[in-house]
């Protein structure tokens, strides 16, 4: 059937108004961090709490600068190694054109910080090691607080009620050798002694006796432990079982629920130190993102690098509306502290504040103990001075 030009052309306009109202541009997100190898697991939970954030954001499009947007992860494995960690954040860039890039461990943020100003991309670190945010990185913010905030409570916690006398016998890799040496004039200036000092490799073993033992008959009152959750709940265990009745200071690094998982509950941990799980946390932010969390994952628990990956994500996007642009990383990166500041909590369970002067997080994070089987927990202000 023969159609008039002019038919045409109207339809054709009202199909391309049509098509633009509607149109969503997408801003890219970085990852790069270990999707593969012993830090997989790790490595994968970060992830899924940037794609829900992600998810939750592309569901109800983002208007920036007037546009709206959706919003992509596009994940790089980089084997948690720094120099993968390098390679990928130039492919983001160049290739993926990526507004932010988050790397999940410190030896990769600080090879990406080698190039992240030149490539002018936004680093979300998350590390707790303050250095991150020392060394005048403009284009930097660290997700996690700085992890010497936990030193001094820890300390006070196991000290008070199980003595004086500590055994270290904490992994051996560069996060738990800047938390030992941190640890240690802090446990000598409250007044306590270290009496065995053997770290060990927890990546390569999965029989801890030897070194535990050694350091056990240094007669510690409290042990300091910590690597990955599953190889420091094999050292807790292999302790309670070599005859070790005192206390454990765990450091940040491992999570107290899921060693519960590998020590067949929280008796064997009867006395430890550590942070505040996600799951555990009765904040109510916190409870309705465990919640949302479970429904989304078959009943799996957040970790808080679930959590506070998922913020970093809403935190990004709410500073690229604050500040009208999705791509000046410089611009985007003024408006973090504000944006962190600003989020509703539903999109902030972790509870940060905001940055201090240096962009490094603020956040409010509870330290827990294990008291007759069960988790108790303390809140913990972080201090705006600045894994």
């Amino acid at each position: 059937m023969y159609q008039f030009p002019h038919f045409k052309a109207v339809a054709l306009a009202l199909s391309l108004a049509v098509s633009g109202a509607y149109a969503q541009d997408t801003i890219k997100i970085g990852y790069s961090g270990p999707l593969s190898g012993g830090a997989a697991l790790y490595g994968k939970s970060v992830l899924n709490g940037m794609q829900m954030a992600a998810a939750e954001i592309s569901a109800a499009p983002v208007e920036i600068g007037g546009k709206r947007y959706k919003v992509e992860i596009v994940a790089l494995d980089d084997k948690y190694n720094p120099s993968e960690t390098g390679i990928n954040l130039q492919r983001l860039v160049q290739q993926h054109q990526t507004a932010a890039v988050l790397v999940p461990h410190s030896g990769g943020v600080f090879a990406a910080q080698a190039a992240n100003e030149k490539l002018k991309v936004l680093l979300l670190a998350y590390t707790s090691l303050p250095a991150a945010t020392e060394r005048g990185n403009k284009l930097t913010v660290r997700i996690p607080p700085d992890f010497t905030t936990y030193i001094s409570p820890f300390i006070k916690a196991a000290m008070s009620k199980y003595g004086k006398n500590v055994a270290l016998a904490q992994a051996d890799h560069d996060y738990a050798k800047a938390w030992s040496a941190a640890f240690k004039p802090a446990w000598e200036a409250a007044g306590g002694k270290v009496v065995a000092d053997n770290p060990m490799s927890y990546n390569k073993a999965a029989d801890f006796y030897s070194g535990v033992s050694r350091v056990i008959q240094a007669k510690p009152d409290v042990l300091f432990i910590g690597g990955a959750s599953e190889p420091t709940a094999l050292v807790a265990k292999q302790a309670r079982e070599l005859g070790f009745k005192g206390a454990f200071i765990v450091l940040d690094q491992a999570k107290l629920d899921e060693m519960a998982k590998i020590t067949g509950g929280y008796s064997t941990l009867e006395g430890a130190v550590g942070v505040m799980p996600m799951s555990g946390d009765d904040r109510p932010d916190a409870i309705a993102f465990t919640t949302r969390y479970r429904k989304l994952n078959e009943g799996k628990d957040p970790s808080s690098e679930v959590a506070l990956n998922y913020t970093a994500v809403h935190a990004t996007i709410a500073a690229m509306k604050l500040a009208g642009t999705v791509s000046d990383a410089t611009a985007i990166r003024a408006q973090m502290d504000q944006a962190f500041r600003k989020l509703p909590g539903q999109y902030n369970p972790a509870s940060v504040e905001g940055l201090d002067a240096k962009g490094g997080s603020i956040v409010n994070a509870i330290v827990a103990s294990v008291e007759n089987g069960k988790l108790k927990g303390q809140l913990l202000r972080s201090s705006a001075a600045g894994q």
